[in-house]
């Protein structure tokens, strides 16, 4: 019976209009012919690296900005655009981009050099072999013929919260080394203050040159949109007032464009679900709901036990008390969680450092607060929609195997 229905349902779905034309125009990976609202950081970005194409080193760059400002996408038109040239002119010039967010990729610096070394050509195993022996395969690749080598690494900060930032000098100062060719370093990060916390001898010799990409206005990302929407969607399915809501909830999130076109899409894709002909107003109050839902509970079920007890506690409390939560009462409640589920308590300054990372992600907010003679605390306020607090308990409730009556 169910078979049928699924079939009927798949017959049904084939026959039904869509209102996409090319979801893919969406997406963040999705690079367009023309970008909007970055032509001074492509000019400058293309002036920084444009030596490349005499074979010259250009200087290291270190881009940085809020999430959805277009740094990724500036930097991969304007590498798109060099390698069509060195290919057309047959120029010695290699680009290779890698998102150092990826698992089994960046997350070590063996693999990190491993994937770099599979890059050129060479074939490294996953694991077994001494360090300094994947260092060297990995020169010889760079150092086997003349060119000028790139390598944008997206999300650095991951790489370097992972493995260190050893890499980063490694790889600035192999230049030293290499007969053949040069290597240039381009990295991109989320973080404003990722920078200050390197090593300094690491930090003079990555960012030889900076670039901030500021947050887009309401205004550009209503320009973005309806270009992207022209292309994305059929004539006529996108109500009057859309892409003005979807610009406010974006402009609303630090001018996040990457967030607006996710909401664009997540919508029509709610409205063909329900059937309908036509996107509209509560299609992007329903995809901002859904979206918000899933990145927090997607968030909570993929981080570590102790980062789950801690923000079990905080929630436990937020629930309990009506009064301000401190960090000394999270502190003693996530003791106790601890104890009743046979987690090793971690030591409070630890805890201060997951309080500080649950703030970073927007689900708490905390200041610190003094209590005179009593020194000083956090005072802390969740930051959870109330509509998903109840569902991020269960979740951590199932995570942690906590019995409640």
């Amino acid at each position: 019976m169910v078979q049928n229905n699924l079939n009927n349902f798949f017959e049904k779905f084939l026959k039904k209009e869509n209102l996409f034309q090319n979801k893919k125009v969406l997406q963040s990976t999705y690079i367009p012919g023309e970008i909007t609202h970055r032509d001074e950081q492509i000019n400058i970005i293309a002036n920084i690296l444009a030596p490349a194409l005499k074979g010259e080193k250009p200087s290291n760059l270190f881009i940085y900005g809020k999430t959805g400002t277009g740094k990724t996408l500036v930097a991969k038109y304007v590498a798109e655009q060099m390698e069509n040239i060195s290919k057309e002119k047959g120029l010695p010039l290699q680009i290779f981009y890698l998102n150092c967010k990826l698992k089994k990729i960046a997350d070590t610096e063996y693999r990190m050099i491993a994937e770099l070394s599979r890059f050129f050509g060479k074939a490294v195993p996953t694991t077994g072999l001494p360090t300094d022996e994947v260092y060297n395969i990995f020169f010889q690749a760079l150092d086997s013929e003349e060119k000028i080598i790139i390598i944008i690494m997206d999300e650095i900060d991951q790489l370097v919260n992972k493995a260190g930032d050893e890499i980063i000098y490694n790889l600035t100062r192999i230049n030293s080394e290499l007969k053949k060719s040069q290597l240039s370093i381009i990295g991109i990060s989320n973080d404003l203050m990722f920078a200050n916390n390197l090593d300094p001898r690491v930090k003079s010799s990555l960012s030889e040159e900076e670039i901030v990409f500021p947050p887009y206005n309401a205004l550009q990302i209503q320009d973005i949109l309806r270009r992207r929407t022209e292309i994305a969607f059929k004539e006529g399915t996108i109500e009057e007032g859309v892409i003005q809501k979807c610009a406010a909830y974006a402009a609303r999130e630090h001018g996040d464009a990457r967030r607006a076109l996710e909401l664009l899409r997540v919508a029509g894709e709610l409205a063909e679900r329900k059937d309908k002909t036509i996107v509209k107003i509560e299609d992007i109050d329903a995809a901002e709901d859904k979206i918000e839902r899933d990145r927090i509970t997607d968030m909570v079920k993929k981080h570590p036990k102790q980062f789950q007890a801690t923000l079990y506690s905080i929630l436990s409390l937020g629930t309990d008390k009506k009064s301000e939560i401190l960090t000394g009462d999270v502190y003693e409640l996530y003791k106790e969680l601890c104890n009743k589920i046979g987690l090793r308590p971690l030591t409070q300054r630890r805890v201060s450092d997951i309080l500080a990372e649950l703030d970073m992600l927007g689900i708490i907010n905390s200041k610190v607060i003094s209590k005179g003679r009593f020194g000083r605390t956090r005072e802390i306020t969740l930051s959870l929609p109330k509509t998903i607090e109840k569902k991020v308990l269960l979740i951590l409730e199932e995570e942690l195997d906590i019995k409640t009556n």
